[in-house]
């Protein structure tokens, strides 16, 4: 298990005859596969697969909210005898931003969105909620009445505040250094002064904000929200040759085997420039795992 990297990823084992047995994604890949081979009282099911694993396969990923995606996908095309569930759990989410607020819109291919999309319903919503306890775009608007204009004059927001609330919160969507820097610098200062007032119930709903937005604006780009076209992304170390394949812009099926220098040359030119660092990286880690 050295040869895998402590961070985010999805891993699937293989029995003797090369068939997959099971499929899963982990925050630190190396702990995570290890721990089959320890105390598995939390996945009594899965005893009596581990004597059966004769390799491990792995890809590392750029965040876990990629590495969840890409479990999904793979789960989606194809179920493995010992996995549960077809795709996962998490609810897929996009976001959109209208003129006056930020809205959340479950996501299916298709659908018309601005950001996304994400998984997961509950970290989605606590973004939103954080996006708009920093940028309350809602407050904007001219037609409020009540208790809502009172909100907005107390926390001085105007309707001339819209258009740069709005390119704030685009920014922060687009995952623009800038914009992120200040909204995370302004939750954190939330959250401590919460805490500093011994407000613990609201600064850890702060801490749940901050770390959901970390979660929507990770790099993620096995599953897009415009399809584009599809392709296929090669990567090669030493005799192995990886390959990922991306339809309807999801990236739903990986394959590895034996392959000579010479031949791997005309896989690794239909290759985007943009995926060749993570191709060449899990080649590598194709070839140490094998």
């Amino acid at each position: 298990m050295k040869s895998l990297p402590a961070g985010p990823g999805v891993y699937r084992f293989r029995d003797g005859n090369g068939r997959v047995l099971y499929v899963g994604r982990a925050t630190h890949l190396r702990s995570r596969v290890g721990s089959y081979w320890g105390d598995l009282r939390d996945r009594r099911h899965l005893r009596r697969m581990v004597p059966q694993i004769a390799r491990v396969e792995a890809v590392a990923c750029d965040s876990v909210h990629e590495a969840a995606w890409l479990e999904r996908n793979l789960l989606e095309r194809s179920k493995p005898r010992w996995n549960r569930i077809r795709g996962g759990l998490e609810v897929p989410f996009c976001i959109r931003v209208t003129t006056s607020k930020v809205e959340l819109v479950h996501w299916r291919p298709g659908v018309e969105a601005d950001f996304g999309p994400y998984l997961g319903g509950a970290q989605a919503r606590l973004a939103v909620s954080g996006l708009d306890r920093m940028l309350p775009l809602r407050y904007t608007d001219e037609r409020l009445e009540g208790g809502l204009r009172d909100l907005a004059r107390i926390r001085g927001v105007r309707p001339q505040d819209r258009d740069a609330m709005r390119e704030t919160l685009t920014a922060v969507l687009r995952r623009e250094a800038g914009a992120l820097s200040t909204v995370r610098e302004g939750l954190s200062l939330l959250r401590d002064k919460a805490s500093g007032n011994l407000a613990f119930e609201l600064a850890g709903r702060i801490q749940q904000e901050l770390e959901a937005v970390e979660w929507i604006v990770a790099e993620q780009k096995v599953t897009l929200l415009a399809p584009g076209a599809d392709l296929d992304i090669y990567g090669y170390a030493d005799g192995v040759l990886v390959r990922f394949q991306v339809r309807g812009g999801r990236l739903d099926r990986w394959e590895q085997r034996a392959c000579a220098p010479a031949a791997s040359r005309r896989y690794l030119d239909r290759t985007p420039p943009e995926w060749l660092p993570f191709a060449a990286r899990n080649a590598e880690l194709a070839r140490s795992l094998s």
